[in-house]
């Protein structure tokens, strides 16, 4: 009876898998933060289609008669001044959902930088309760006709 002395052993090594794989991760961990800048987060819904959001609170933003940014929580009655109304929006989302939907509604002549200020009172209320605030703005939109 022959007894082969070398034995063949069926081996890969796995170093350069593993550098490959690594590579790889770091491509898509750079990659990653690339694609998505950091900003605000805007569900902007087409004006061609007919997408309802749901509507948990409404911010309305028009021109008071003298012509100034006027804010209204909830209906066009309820006024709200600009210095208050991260109170008055943290007051209205009490009781309600963690990720409520506001859904903003802004005159067509609207500066952005009002439409930017509600932005930031919402987020500054998400901000300050993390772990039970995670609201999401909408801005609306009206539909072609």
């Amino acid at each position: 009876m022959i007894n082969l002395q070398n034995k063949i052993r069926v081996e890969t090594s796995s170093s350069s898998m593993s550098d490959l794989v690594f590579l790889l991760l770091i491509f898509f961990m750079i990659t990653s933060t690339l694609i998505s800048p950091n900003a605000l987060p805007l569900n902007l819904p087409e004006s061609s289609s007919d997408t309802r959001v749901k509507q948990d609170l409404t911010v309305y933003i028009a021109f008071d008669e003298a012509g100034m940014p006027a804010y209204y929580i909830r209906d066009e009655k309820t006024l709200v001044a600009r210095e208050s109304l991260q109170d008055e929006l943290s007051k209205a989302l009490e009781g309600s959902a963690k990720d409520a939907a506001i859904v903003l509604r802004a005159d067509k002549d609207m500066p952005v930088e009002e439409v930017v200020y509600t932005l930031d009172a919402v987020n500054r209320i998400n901000d300050a309760d993390p772990e039970n605030h995670a609201h999401k703005v909408s801005l609306a939109t009206v539909g072609k006709e």
